[in-house]
């Protein structure tokens, strides 16, 4: 497989594995869309690292295997490459990109799907497809947008520029810069901190800033309220709640 699942602690760490870089394919792409879907279903899952191995996360599309696409070929195909990336964009627990080396192309797109994202200090990230001739196409210019705002991802589109973990902290491309030997055990240390909290709630507040940022204020604020109101019928609330009271904030154990 070019991309594996292991669980452990409650998180599940999605793999890819395509050496040497980790280039994402049409069988890499519906991988990652099962995957994405059995962590959703996955009780024993609460939350997701999406990690590339030591050396790289992922450089990008399988040129050669696109070179030989038409337009025909490329409508077709070009809904499921959407697809796969949305469904980790839409997993509803907390995701986190652990990523080292380069992450280009597709695997900068994979890299906004996430909810947090930490780069090694030796990571490239960019978004060069208009060197191909081409633009970005699994959510790129959607997302960075989106991100790091229309200007500065106009800028890495429009130049196909590769940036250095540094400049991506600064635009707000990443969100912590680590060594590199660090970036799989920090991903996955937050995301073990995260997996420990009330599943519903974190939920509820992922869908609510997701959905909130798609739409007008109002809408997402009746999101968030009905969000917040159903969250009192939930045994966490209780937990929550009760700890709070008896032994003071942050001790809740929920289940």
């Amino acid at each position: 497989m070019t991309v594996n699942l292991e669980v452990a602690d409650g998180v599940g760490t999605i793999r890819l594995d395509r050496p040497p870089m980790n280039a994402l394919d049409i069988a890499t792409q519906d991988r990652l869309r099962e995957l994405a879907e059995e962590v959703t279903r996955r009780d024993d899952v609460r939350a997701v690292v999406v990690w590339g191995g030591e050396k790289v996360f992922a450089a990008g599309a399988d040129i050669k295997e696109m070179q030989v696409m038409d337009h025909a070929a490329m409508v077709v195909r070009s809904k499921a490459l959407q697809d796969a990336f949305t469904a980790v964009a839409r997993i509803p627990k907390p995701v986190v990109a652990a990523i080292t080396g380069y992450a280009l192309g597709g695997g900068c797109e994979l890299a906004l799907c996430a909810d947090f994202r930490i780069a090694a200090d030796n990571a490239k990230l960019g978004q060069p497809e208009i060197l191909l001739g081409l633009i970005p196409g699994a959510g790129g210019t959607q997302r960075l947008a989106r991100l790091v705002g229309p200007s500065k991802a106009k800028d890495l589109i429009f130049t196909g520029r590769q940036v250095k973990a540094d400049e991506a902290l600064a635009l707000g491309l990443v969100d912590r810069v680590v060594p590199a030997a660090e970036v799989h055990a920090q991903a996955h240390a937050w995301a073990a901190r995260l997996a420990s909290g009330p599943a519903l709630a974190l939920r509820a507040a992922k869908e609510c800033v997701d959905a909130g940022l798609e739409t007008d204020i109002d809408t997402g604020l009746t999101v968030e309220r009905t969000w917040f109101a159903g969250l009192f019928a939930t045994e966490d609330r209780e937990i929550g709640m009760r700890s709070f009271v008896e032994e003071g904030p942050g001790k809740a154990k929920f289940r």
